[in-house]
């Protein structure tokens, strides 16, 4: 495994652990990267700043208003270099009675800039 994909699995996972601690301050300053871009529900949002960040998973809005926890079913590199890593996920989210509320096939570009990898990039079905 190779630098660049051993810190953006880092990031990877902390990223997934500030979510279900939900700590949203956590996942503006440390696990994402702005502008942060996210294709989802038939549109792109681009966050361009940590402050225009909102998450409804962490908040519990829309569909997400049962959810408990999320956990990634898997992470799978497509591609690495030295400053940019992509990879092809699937993630689950759970009630609080351990229930599945969905299974979602993703794409997450994670970036290395300002000293740090963190996610820069998103696309999923998930609302």
């Amino acid at each position: 495994m190779t630098d660049a994909e051993r810190g953006a699995r880092e990031a990877m996972e902390g990223f997934m652990a500030a979510l279900n601690a939900r700590d949203e301050d956590a996942v503006r300053q440390r696990w994402f990267h702005f502008p942060h871009v996210r294709f989802h529900s038939g549109k792109v949002t681009v966050y361009e700043t940590p402050e225009s960040f909102a998450s409804i998973v962490i908040r519990m809005m829309g569909t997400a208003r049962e959810w408990a926890r999320s956990e990634w079913d898997y992470v799978d590199l497509v591609d690495a270099g030295p400053d940019k890593v992509h990879f092809r996920v699937q993630f689950s989210r759970y009630r609080a009675d351990g229930s599945l509320i969905g299974a979602y096939k993703s794409f997450y570009i994670v970036t290395f800039k300002d000293g740090r990898w963190a996610i820069q990039g998103r696309s999923s079905w998930a609302e």
